[in-house]
């Protein structure tokens, strides 16, 4: 009898001792379910292997630097709803590769940074609805790689940019139900993304006079954008096509960006001009200096003073190397011989150099 009352107060104390650890059940699938419990933090207590956990409805504090919950690194689902986190670090669950679903709404989240889902590679549903998201951050979608679902639902989105329309563009399923979109031209890019997916429950909610409208059921007039106007082949040359916007006005494209390689072809055939006209300019000059330096006169030798025979043995020389040429250039040599055998020469051709050894052999009579 003792036996049994012993194991029995045992058994007491010990199912005592896990309520009093942690607040939250748990079943057979691994699930901790902790709604509601008024938390700040998951219960240490819980087995460290299990795959989902309920954290909805309390008053969690997340940590502003670090991974949250790196206790718990098998779990697939993850539900922190209806807690007030405001603002989420980045990083924050990239401790939790294996996450499936993340149900982070009506968080009163304002603001995403693009590493906040960082480490998320597997997820598969991201819930953010019921937040007062304004804006996007492009990035955020980046690491989430195998994202099939997102719910953007009632946050406070007026517009969305193309960025991001093509980053979501991978996501099979997004909706954007609830938000406060603001229908004017800029909303076309939106409004196109969505006739794709057939989602047909998006409204506007300003302007006042389209208010409560289906998004893809506008025309372009009502978004304040004019539409391409084509007019007829006859009429095309004198009005020429354009788009125009209430908003914005778009410049006419250049032709410039294939210009370079006729640029390039005429600098090319400048300097290759410039370098034949510099070898035709040396050329006739290197001609014309040979030309002159061949025809120049023979030195004088009256005025210079030198010495008879020094100058006859140059004119000897000269005469010796343009024997040839002289030759052949002077036509009828023997003739002009036979003329001047009359015995009149002029004074003039008589060179200096036969004037003077006539004038020494006198001297040297005259002196015997």
């Amino acid at each position: 009898m003792a036996p049994a009352c012993l194991l029995g107060v045992c058994s007491l104390l010990c199912a005592w001792s896990v309520v009093v650890g942690h607040p939250c059940s748990l079943n057979r699938q691994g699930w901790a379910d902790c709604n509601g419990k008024n938390l700040l933090h998951a219960p240490s207590s819980l087995p460290s292997n299990i795959t989902g956990l309920d954290l909805s409805f309390n008053s969690l504090v997340v940590p502003q630097h670090g991974t949250f919950l790196r206790r718990f690194p098998s779990l697939h689902s993850l539900n922190l709803s209806n807690n007030a986190l405001l603002a989420l670090s980045p990083g924050i669950f990239s401790n939790l590769g294996a996450l499936l679903l993340l149900d982070l709404s009506s968080c009163s989240i304002t603001y995403l940074h693009k590493d906040t889902f960082k480490g998320l590679g597997n997820l598969h549903t991201l819930l953010l609805r019921n937040n007062s998201l304004q804006e996007l951050e492009v990035p955020f979608i980046l690491p989430l790689k195998a994202l099939f679902h997102l719910d953007l639902q009632h946050n406070a989105l007026v517009s969305v940019d193309t960025w991001s329309l093509q980053l979501m563009e991978a996501v099979p399923q997004v909706q954007l139900e609830g938000n406060p979109w603001v229908c004017n031209c800029s909303m076309y890019p939106l409004q196109q993304w969505l006739q794709r997916r057939q989602a047909v429950q998006v409204t506007c909610a300003s302007p006042p006079r389209l208010q409560g409208q289906k998004v893809v059921a506008l025309d372009s007039k009502d978004l304040g954008c004019l539409v391409r106007q084509r007019l007829p082949r006859e009429d095309s040359t004198a009005w020429p096509d354009t788009v125009t916007s209430s908003n914005t006005t778009t410049p006419p494209v250049g032709k410039g960006g294939k210009s370079w390689p006729y640029l390039v072809g005429f600098i090319v055939a400048a300097i290759g001009i410039s370098i034949l006209i510099a070898l035709a300019a040396k050329c006739k000059l290197f001609h014309k200096n040979f030309a002159s330096y061949r025809h120049r006169l023979l030195p004088e030798t009256s005025s210079t003073g030198g010495s008879p025979m020094e100058h006859s043995s140059n004119w000897d020389r000269d005469s010796s190397s343009r024997g040839v040429c002289d030759s052949h250039s002077i036509p009828g040599a023997a003739d002009l011989q036979a003329e001047d055998d009359d015995g009149f020469i002029e004074d003039n051709y008589i060179q200096t150099s036969e004037q003077l050894p006539e004038e020494e052999e006198r001297e040297l009579r005259l002196s015997i």
